[in-house]
């Protein structure tokens, strides 16, 4: 990310860039006001600092010219001649901030870093909705990280391939979304995907669900029912929280996993099947074996291939995409004009440990678009603070602080420590890269790949 920092007086641009450049921050200065346009543009990585009164093009009418290009470049204007009546216009006309000079070196450092903040999470934000547009699993799974990229890479290496998968994650991590991430990136995706939820299901109830029954099978089977194992042929059968699955029917479905053909209840014809199984648990079914609550031999069965989903907390730099993609998502089915974000709300919803994972954050981001509670600031304010009790809020400094080092450590971790590689996918230059890893105490030989 860049700032391109104007101002007509050489000692005063001088002074501001050594400011920001001192903080590691990545500065391009230019006195007139002109030569910035030709850089400005909807994909441009940086935020605009200028001053207001400069021969030719002023701030204001720069600002009209940025807002142009893209609203939603951050523009801070900076005056010395300035009162009240014209940081109102700066507001009303869009300007990010408005500072006075002489500027205090702490607070400009402070407004251009939550600008610079701003504009990555727009620039996000926009790769976000391009990924989700192009559907497949690249747009179902959504995240940044390297734990998600991770998955991506499972899913895609596993679409085709003929074998049952067992998903492991927390409640809430996305299950059933990579299942069928699994089932639409592989030949089988002309095929049915057919999702039980063993725990959901009554004991009296899921024999006959899974297999089916002819008729007079039992009392009230008055037709033949195709059970979800049949009815799954050619494609995929999801089984969520296995580990539910009632004693005796784990004899059957191990039965079936081994032969591919299943028998409906009251009935004498073996009905063979071509399908693909994905079972899902939350706990470690090898201990729940060895406690006797799971059969040992059919989580060996299951156990061909293990994909682990990882947790939202071992994620957090993915929160600000995914609780976007929710908002927008939730204020589309409400007909909600979309609440905005800033960074402090985001830093706050980092910051926050997730025990319900990405259901919590979608639930969350359902209560902002309705405009439940005070807003979203107090609503954000309420999940942090239920995980957080009494205890002090983080400085939203020291918050930003971490959150850029967990982001710098992945970007150098998927690049192996290569700085150059890294640096390009950050947005930033080699020399600021070096800058930050410095101030965060990191060493590309920690990253570099043997």
């Amino acid at each position: 990310m860049t700032v391109l920092l104007i101002d007509d007086d050489p000692e005063v641009l001088d002074s501001s860039r050594q400011t920001l450049e001192l903080d590691g921050l990545a500065v391009e200065a230019v006195t007139e006001a002109a030569a910035a346009l030709a850089r400005l543009g909807s994909s441009w990585p940086g935020i605009v600092v200028t001053d207001v009164r400069m021969p030719g093009m002023d701030g204001f009418a720069l600002l009209d010219r940025v807002r142009a290009a893209d609203p939603e470049i951050p523009v801070v204007l900076v005056t010395g001649h300035g009162d009240i009546a014209m940081a109102m216009r700066a507001v009303r006309e869009g300007a990010y901030d408005f500072i006075e000079k002489p500027a205090d070196p702490g607070h400009l450092v402070e407004v251009v870093r939550r600008a610079l903040a701003h504009r990555a999470l727009v620039l996000e934000n926009r790769r976000l909705r391009a990924q989700l547009a192009g559907g497949g699993s690249e747009g179902r799974i959504i995240g940044r990280s390297l734990a998600i990229e991770r998955l991506r890479a499972a899913v895609a290496n596993l679409a085709d391939a003929e074998v049952d998968i067992l998903l492991f994650g927390e409640t809430g991590t996305g299950k059933e979304l990579a299942a069928r991430s699994l089932h639409e990136g592989g030949r089988r995706r002309a095929g049915n995907f057919v999702a039980l939820n063993c725990g959901a299901m009554p004991d009296t109830i899921i024999e006959s669900e899974l297999f089916g029954h002819e008729p007079g099978a039992f009392t009230g089977a008055q037709g033949r029912r195709i059970g979800k194992l049949e009815f799954a042929a050619g494609g995929t059968l999801f089984l969520d929280e296995i580990e539910s699955m009632p004693m005796h029917l784990q004899v059957k479905l191990l039965r079936v996993l081994q032969e591919r053909a299943i028998e409906r209840i009251g009935g004498n014809r073996t009905i063979p099947l071509d399908l693909r199984v994905i079972a899902a648990t939350k706990v470690d079914l090898l201990k729940l074996a060895g406690e006797g609550r799971f059969r040992e031999d059919l989580y060996y069965r299951l156990n061909v291939v293990t994909v682990p989903l990882p947790s939202l907390r071992e994620r957090r730099e993915d929160v600000p995409l995914l609780f976007r993609h929710f908002l927008d998502a939730a204020a589309a089915r409400s007909r909600r004009t979309v609440p905005p974000l800033d960074a402090a709300t985001l830093a706050r919803l980092c910051a926050h440990s997730w025990p319900g994972n990405v259901r919590e954050l979608r639930n969350v981001a359902e209560r902002v678009a309705l405009g439940l509670g005070d807003g979203l600031t107090s609503a954000a304010s309420m999940v942090v603070g239920a995980a957080a009790g009494t205890a002090e809020i983080e400085p939203l400094a020291d918050q930003l602080d971490r959150i850029e080092r967990q982001l710098i450590e992945e970007a150098l971790a998927r690049c192996g420590g290569r700085v150059g590689e890294t640096a390009e996918r950050l947005g930033i230059t080699r020399k600021t890269l070096y800058l930050k890893m410095r101030h965060h105490g990191l060493s590309r030989d920690d990253f570099t790949e043997e």
